[in-house]
């Protein structure tokens, strides 16, 4: 690394996080995701993140080859467990070696690439496991005139982000519509707190949710959707504080068949299987450890609370009153 480091820290709910590297457009994506939680003036860091240019990239690191494929939008990659180190390898683009129990993590950048995605989020995720805590890929929203919040899960395009709205509409506040931080408590309970992302609106949700539409410009990207920041988005429905509070309960997120909605019950088992399969990530060799606590953390919070199916019909605000009305028969 030439010249002197530029060093960002931030608090993930007691966590800190440092990035340091000789420019700060090596790390944008960094801050345009958690560019809300930096922290000013001198913290000693509880994990830190060097971020090297260079052109010498250690492509093949000791221990056992656990995954070799594509990944979403950023292509191959080879991911080594090297025990008590992790390695990701891109091929002649970047590479980053991971060590949790010593609290770090090195990122070794090609001089013509940036940081990727999944880099960034094997990362964050290290960062946060380290501090036991884990992220979930659901959504998260307090329900009305409560601090208590109510997760969503459900694959990618099956309408997160849809029903998260139509629920924001009708007094349920937003921590975020896709990316939630659970921390297992030393009592048992389980907290949550929302990743302070900006929301992707497709053109089906706004066409379906027109209350929406002061938010929105006229561009839309390669997949029909435009990221629309919190705070325009706070403009018309209520943006919850990035902090830690207690979950009621947790929504399995369903495409209804006959475009009704409906609440019913759904088992542990079943819940615990659809967030693993769609959160534990597994290789050749295995659960890595982080995973296994992941997988942990799940079979902690569906024990802890009530699980239902969300079958979402063509209103999705219908979701609202079924909502609180099986919470408060259990109240």
């Amino acid at each position: 690394m030439t010249g002197p480091a530029t060093t960002f820290c931030y608090d993930l709910q007691g966590q800190v996080i440092s990035i340091s590297a000789s420019r700060a457009d090596l790390w944008p994506s960094f801050d345009l995701l958690l560019g809300t939680l930096r922290v000013s003036g001198p913290v000693e860091p509880d994990f830190r993140v060097d971020i090297v240019e260079t052109r010498e990239l250690p492509e093949s690191p000791a221990g056992k080859l656990a995954f070799d494929g594509e990944v979403p939008e950023d292509g191959h990659c080879r991911l080594i467990d090297g025990g008590g180190t992790v390695h990701l390898v891109f091929p002649g683009l970047q590479t980053v070696s991971i060590n949790a129990d010593g609290g770090w993590a090195e990122i070794r950048v090609h001089p013509d690439a940036k940081v990727k995605w999944t880099v960034l989020m094997m990362v964050l995720d290290a960062a946060l496991d380290a501090g036991d805590q884990h992220m979930l890929h659901t959504a998260g929203l307090t329900l009305p005139g409560r601090e208590a919040l109510v997760l969503i899960h459900a694959p990618s395009c099956t309408g997160k982000s849809t029903t998260s709205l139509a629920l924001a509409s009708q007094g349920f506040g937003l921590c975020s519509d896709d990316a939630m931080i659970l921390k297992v408590l030393a009592g048992g309970g389980i907290t949550a707190w929302g990743l302070p992302r900006k929301v992707k609106v497709h053109r089906h949700t706004a066409a379906m949710l027109p209350f929406v539409a002061p938010c929105l410009g006229d561009k839309w990207d390669a997949n029909g959707e435009q990221a629309v920041s919190l705070e325009r988005l706070a403009e018309i429905i209520r943006i919850e504080e990035t902090v830690g509070r207690p979950v009621a309960a947790l929504f399995h997120l369903a495409r209804s068949a006959d475009a009704q909605t409906r609440l019913v019950p759904m088992t542990r088992t079943d819940a615990m299987v659809a967030l693993a399969t769609d959160n534990v990530r597994t290789g050749m060799t295995g659960l890595l450890p982080a995973q296994k606590r992941r997988m942990a953390t799940i079979a902690t919070l569906v024990k802890a609370v009530p699980t239902f199916t969300l079958e979402v019909g063509a209103n999705p605000a219908e979701a609202a009153p079924l909502i609180r009305s099986a919470l408060a028969a259990r109240d």
